[in-house]
């Protein structure tokens, strides 16, 4: 996947990076943005429009007039407007769920929204045609690999795991404790921790205070990236877009955004539109 085995540093030289993906906007989104700020973590939200109320009230749902405040430092991305079974639709009617949804998204926000999840987790062919042509970058899915491996395919995205996963803080703790290179001989890049679901599912005290414990246990680490769902896309894209001679001694970044690997045990940064020589 990357030239001359070259080891891909997240920003800032770091080795690991750690993502949330949250679905249909619930109104325990508020409290659970609280938590990933007070931690400084990030995560992505992924909103169904068509049941969200133009104004802040008592609905069980997230506002469309309160997600540029709430959402602010983290991403929103499309759910589609009204969660359907995309597979069982024709290509028309998912074109229009997902730029319905983009187009009323975006009406309260500063920024195209490129990132997805699919309903139900539930995709097929003619889905992933129809939202690659709507502009859309990634899509999440509900598969779990147990890994940090980076996605092979960003419209088939899977995570590391569910936030209810039993097998959580085990993951967790590995990849606090331990590293990519260390784990893996042939590693060529840091890794990347999932983590998925609904914030309704955290029904009681001890769901809360479990997440809690779990974003003590892997928050404020100097080897850890806290990102959102597109600027992982964006910086592993970006990486993969690295231009090297034909006999490796020099790399190009031809995009706007710097990247950083490490070379024969040396770290670089690449910065955005420059070249570098080995």
């Amino acid at each position: 996947m990357f030239m001359n085995n070259d080891f891909m540093l997240y920003p800032n030289f770091k080795t690991k990076a750690l993502t949330f993906s949250y679905d249909d906007g619930p109104k325990e989104d508020r409290h659970f943005i609280e938590l990933l700020n007070k931690y400084g973590l990030k995560g992505t939200f992924n909103l169904n429009s068509g049941f969200m109320p133009e104004t802040k009230n008592e609905n069980d749902r997230v506002s469309l007039e309160e997600i540029s405040s709430l959402y602010e430092g983290h991403e929103v991305a499309v759910h589609t407007v009204h969660h359907p079974f995309l597979e069982k639709m024709p290509a028309s009617v998912i074109v229009t769920e997902v730029l319905d949804d983009r187009r009323n998204l975006e009406k309260h926000l500063n920024y195209p929204v490129r990132g997805m999840a699919y309903p139900f987790g539930t995709y097929n062919d003619t889905v992933i045609e129809a939202c690659k042509n709507c502009g859309i970058k990634y899509s999440r899915t509900t598969e779990a690999h147990h890994n940090y491996i980076l996605p092979e395919k960003w419209l088939k995205m899977p995570s590391t795991c569910h936030h209810a996963d039993e097998r959580l803080f085990e993951l967790a703790d590995k990849f606090v404790n331990s590293s990519p290179k260390k784990e893996t001989r042939f590693a060529t890049h840091g890794w990347l921790f999932y983590v998925w679901g609904h914030t309704y599912e955290f029904r009681t005290d001890e769901d809360w205070a479990r997440l809690e414990k779990f974003f003590k246990l892997v928050s404020k680490r100097d080897d850890v990236w806290y990102a959102t769902n597109i600027e992982i896309y964006d910086y592993i894209e970006a990486f993969r877009a690295l231009e090297y001679s034909v006999d490796l001694s020099k790399v190009h970044n031809p995009t706007g955004i710097d990247v950083y690997l490490l070379h024969e045990e040396k770290q670089y940064k690449i910065p955005a539109g420059e070249t570098a020589k080995f």
